[in-house]
């Protein structure tokens, strides 16, 4: 199993920022197009992932909102035959997940520094087959709404470049959070696969879910905080 090193400094320094953001220029694995780039429709890989850069034909699974990538690489560890790929804007954050697969020889992760909204710019309609939102801010201010990640817009959103049977998994430390799309998906009629409101005390939670934590995640488990989890599909 992989040994994820940490940062035990929640801020970067300004220094170790342009240190990481340099050094993620030099990763394979690390894709920074400018905002231009992306809206101009000029990113190379879009409809390509798997063709082009991954060169098969496995499942393409996203996290949005990746932070410093340990779901990716811990997903990308123990599922092998699929392909994923971290999308953050904060690329001083996923260096650590970067390095962490080149150092460790993983060809079957990637990370984009771009915004979450920019996605169907980045993958082509019908490219992905799952997408992970783990531990999103959950904007609970009403007038943050149009930014909470499981917002009608957003799926919607997701659905473009989801296929036809693709899912959407949500992992939070938020009980705000998992309600509020628990009761957005019932409402607006989207398929709810699987739903928990405490993973770790409750049986039958899918194997990805528990089987590895991130610093935050083990953080929020040491105070007693319950993590919530939904899977589901997006109706049209």
């Amino acid at each position: 199993m992989l040994i994820f090193a940490q940062n035990s400094n929640y801020k970067v320094g300004s220094k170790n920022k342009l240190k990481r953001f340099k050094e993620n220029e030099t990763f394979e694995n690390v894709f920074q197009p400018t905002r231009e780039e992306v809206v101009g429709e000029l990113f190379p890989l879009k409809g390509k992932w798997n063709t082009e850069f991954f060169k098969n034909d496995n499942p393409l699974v996203l996290e949005l909102g990746c932070g410093k990538g340990e779901y990716s690489v811990g997903l990308a560890e123990r599922y092998p035959n699929k392909n994923f790929i971290g999308i953050d804007i904060k690329g001083a954050r996923f260096w650590r997940g970067a390095k962490t697969a080149v150092d460790s020889g993983m060809h079957n992760v990637a990370f984009v520094r771009t915004q979450i909204e920019l996605i169907n710019h980045i993958f082509a309609e019908n490219e992905v087959d799952e997408i992970w939102i783990t531990f999103p801010d959950p904007q609970i201010k009403y007038k943050r709404t149009k930014h909470r990640m499981t917002n009608s817009e957003f799926l919607q959103l997701y659905k473009k470049i989801l296929k036809k049977e693709g899912i959407v998994n949500l992992k939070t430390d938020s009980e705000f959070m998992h309600g509020y799309t628990l009761g957005l998906l019932h409402g607006e009629g989207h398929e709810v696969l699987y739903a928990n409101h405490n993973v770790y005390k409750n049986e039958g939670s899918p194997e990805e879910v528990t089987a590895f934590q991130t610093f935050y995640e083990k953080q929020y488990l040491a105070v007693n905080k319950a993590i919530t989890f939904i899977r589901f599909k997006i109706k049209p």
